[in-house]
């Protein structure tokens, strides 16, 4: 991409409204545009980034062996009415009523729909286990949006099912999904706890959390200074098992939740199976939750410095940007150019900056954005014919000849 031919724009300060260094970057860098609060349009920089996040979770939930559907945003009212979660859920949520008279929702959550849609297919043993999963946007008439995309009232989430004959089935599945999970999160270039945590509104007697230190974060637990075991906050007061230190409160964000829910909606819409005598046995569902949203401001929260992001190679936007300090110059120019065809005839995710502007503000402008790899094409290729690559993480600078910068690229995944 060019960036004179993208919808690609930067602020040199972010805007008073912006709570968090997340939130404040995600604004800077154009990658979001509120509407209204709690209300967000994905800018393209920011979307490369969110569709990245999405292709890893998918990859990992396939090799999970896991299935991806895509279910119903509105929601008829009468299946959480089967729950009572309606009135659990109260003024979160969205409803409203049809020209028809039905009175309906913009689903917050899927249990109900997934759980009644498995029950008009599943019959026998031999249908099970299995587990389904969507991306999909929820919503949420959240009483107090805040930090951006971390708690807002439209938002995507990462939801899985699981359905087994037995709870030996579930805790199998169950310890599947944590592992998923974990690799999902390492890939993003996150480094979170997992705690055992309150069920709350979803349900079950077992569920973990997966919390991402970060100062905005509105949750909270407890972490040994010296071996870095954590606890909930509920635990305060208790020493890590491992060295007896004391543990210190630190702020989260909760990225990810996975529950074990038993037989919750199983019973209440007769989900059931015939077993290997023919007997009718009810299902143990488990249901597993990625904030996907949230996920882009957590990895900016671990991963910035004072000049801006710096992104893991894995969910950049672009993995390498080739700067031309003078587009004037006739070799510069050209020779950036080139190396800009080189990089996308590789399949490269790359941002050509052939603007027409000072080379510090290009400078200031890469780092901001955080591409893992910038590409200088100035007077060091004029005078040497050395290609400078500097890493964005290390602030390493590299000068390669156009035999080690092709090695380079080949290295890139």
């Amino acid at each position: 991409m060019r960036w004179t031919k993208s919808f690609l724009f930067t602020m040199k300060e972010a805007p008073e409204e912006a709570e968090s260094i997340s939130h404040q970057l995600m604004l800077r860098t154009g990658m979001i545009k509120m509407l209204v609060s709690g209300v967000y349009s994905y800018l393209p920089f920011g979307f490369r980034a969110l569709e990245n996040v999405m292709g890893i979770i998918r990859q990992e939930m396939n090799a999970a062996g896991a299935q991806e559907l895509l279910l119903p945003a509105i929601q008829p009212i009468e299946l959480w009415q089967k729950t009572r979660r309606d009135e659990l859920l109260g003024e979160v949520m969205l409803r409203f009523q049809d020209r028809k008279g039905r009175r309906l929702c913009l689903g917050p959550t899927h249990e109900e729909v997934i759980t009644d849609l498995v029950s008009t297919y599943i019959q026998s043993y031999r249908d099970l286990p299995f587990t389904l999963y969507q991306i999909q946007t929820k919503f949420r008439d959240e009483l107090r949006p805040r930090f951006g995309i971390v708690r807002a009232c439209e938002f995507f989430m990462k939801d899985a099912y699981s359905f087994d004959k037995d709870t030996a089935g579930l805790n199998e599945t169950y310890e599947r999904m944590r592992s998923a999970y974990n690799n999902i999160f390492s890939r993003c270039g996150l480094t979170c706890v997992n705690l055992k945590a309150d069920s709350g509104v979803i349900g079950g007697d077992t569920s973990h959390e997966f919390l991402v230190p970060a100062e905005s974060g509105e949750d909270v637990f407890l972490q040994c200074q010296a071996c870095g075991a954590a606890l909930s906050e509920k635990d305060a007061g208790e020493n890590a098992t491992h060295c007896n230190a004391a543990m210190v409160k630190k702020s989260a964000m909760e990225i990810g939740h996975i529950f074990k829910l038993g037989r919750k909606y199983s019973d209440v819409f007769g989900l059931k199976y015939l077993d290997e005598s023919g007997k009718q046995q009810p299902i143990e569902m488990g249901c597993y939750g990625i904030g996907v949203s949230r996920l882009l401001p957590a990895i900016i929260e671990q991963n910035h410095d004072a000049d801006g992001i710096i992104w893991p190679m894995g969910v950049a936007p672009f993995k390498v940007m080739v700067l031309a300090v003078n587009v004037s110059d006739t070799e510069v120019f050209g020779t950036a150019q080139k190396i800009y065809e080189q990089v996308r005839n590789k399949n490269i995710a790359v941002l050509f900056d052939d603007r027409d502007l000072r080379a510090g503000a290009k400078f200031k402008d890469a780092d901001l954005l955080g591409i893992p790899l910038r590409v200088t094409i100035g007077e060091k290729f004029k005078k040497e014919k050395k290609i400078e690559v500097k890493y964005r993480e290390s602030k390493k600078v590299d000068y390669l000849d156009e035999a080690q910068f092709d090695k380079l690229l080949n290295d890139i995944r």
